[in-house]
């Protein structure tokens, strides 16, 4: 009950019942929406991959050779390491005998029984015929020689069904050498270690000789890295040739303090002398190098003929056994011009590895910033701008 302003306590309080009348809303239908029929083109990343060297019936996994390093440094165990990780292994067969090519063969056969094995000989040398004719003989896979030109190794690898690669300095001679039935050919610039025939960079010589021949082009000279390896893809070479790299490795036969060298020299430590041999040669800075340079060394008093042509201001083949057996001061040590970026002494099968790799991984970082991004444009229609 109401009391003036106040609801008594107990008292209930009681609201009418509101009824709401039923409110039938109209049905709604959306209306269906046709879209064109809109087919995006196909896009698939291009596989990265390495190109495919080809010598003769060989393909080797990788294209990479490793280089054929005298005296004895690139001896079998090194060559075999390389050839069972994928590469070209090859034996360095300048100073060496022929029983003694021979037995280095079986090594590395034995380590790479379907690898690629390859042996190097300069042409300089006196018996270059019969190291090379032992090599086919042991059934090698390739043989390559620089340091001069023989026409007649063509011949015998014809016979033999061995492919025959030069290392050449100049397109010319590349047109030469594929005439003559060349598998193929390591252009080798100035930035190589060992003997030089040419002052002109790799960078220079490949694009000049990819452009005058068919036959792979193999760059050589100052290659290290995977980015050195990826510039010598673009200027159109099939392979690489490296060679400090794989002296500076586990299986390399240079003694340890050799190898310590390696890891030791700067830029500021490579220099040029000039071989008995009558080329030029790459070195690092040594007791041996500044003596030659000063007039200080003496001419060997026995003389072994080891080279069709020799000065003989030096023994330069005991000279470069001495640094191979570890006599860093007083022998003499090539090296490629780049030796500065070696850090490490790894197993072949890893430098491989590794390169290959980082080469890929090089590769495809390019290809992703040059890929454009497919047009969804129709057929035969354009997009603007405004």
């Amino acid at each position: 009950m109401w009391r003036g302003d106040r609801v008594e306590e107990g008292a209930g309080l009681r609201l009418p019942e509101l009824r709401l009348p039923d409110i039938k809303l109209p049905e709604f239908h959306m209306p269906e929406l046709k879209l064109p029929d809109i087919k995006l083109p196909e896009f698939k990343m291009p596989e990265i991959r390495l190109p495919q060297l080809r010598l003769g019936n060989l393909r080797p996994r990788w294209p990479i050779i490793q280089g054929g390093m005298a005296i004895r440094i690139s001896t079998g165990r090194l060559a075999g390491a390389v050839a069972e990780a994928g590469g070209i292994g090859v034996i360095a067969g300048t100073g060496m005998s022929e029983d003694e090519l021979g037995a280095e063969i079986r090594i590395a056969r034995a380590i790479a029984p379907r690898g690629v094995i390859g042996v190097n000989v300069m042409f300089a040398v006196r018996r270059f015929a019969e190291l090379v004719q032992r090599a086919i003989d042991e059934g090698i896979d390739v043989v390559i020689s620089g340091a001069g030109f023989s026409r007649d190794m063509f011949a015998w690898g014809r016979a033999a069904k061995v492919p025959i690669v030069p290392i050449v300095c100049s397109a010319k001679l590349a047109r030469v050498s594929q005439d003559l039935g060349a598998a193929g050919v390591v252009v080798e610039g100035k930035e190589a270690g060992g003997h030089l025939g040419t002052d002109r960079s790799m960078q220079a010589l490949v694009p000049e000789v990819r452009e005058a021949v068919d036959i792979p082009v193999i760059a050589a000279g100052g290659i290290v890295e995977a980015a050195d390896v990826v510039r010598a893809f673009e200027m159109g070479a099939d392979g690489v040739q490296m060679g400090i790299r794989f002296a500076a490795s586990k299986e390399s036969n240079a003694a340890d303090s050799l190898k310590q060298v390696y890891l030791r020299a700067t830029d500021e430590d490579i220099l040029l002398i000039q071989s008995p041999v009558g080329l030029p040669g790459r070195a690092i800075r040594n007791k041996f190098t500044e003596d030659l340079a000063a007039g200080r060394v003496e001419p060997s008093k026995e003389c072994s003929a080891c080279l069709k042509k020799c000065s003989r201001a030096f023994c330069i083949r005991e000279a470069l056994c001495r640094a191979q057996q570890g006599d860093v001061e007083t022998g003499l040590i090539f090296s490629g011009q780049y030796v500065g970026r070696v850090h490490e002494i790894l197993p072949a099968k890893e430098i491989i590895d590794r390169l290959v790799r980082q080469v890929l991984e090089l590769r495809a970082a390019a290809l992703t910033k040059r890929t454009p991004i497919p047009s969804t444009a129709p057929a035969g229609g354009s997009t603007s701008r405004s």
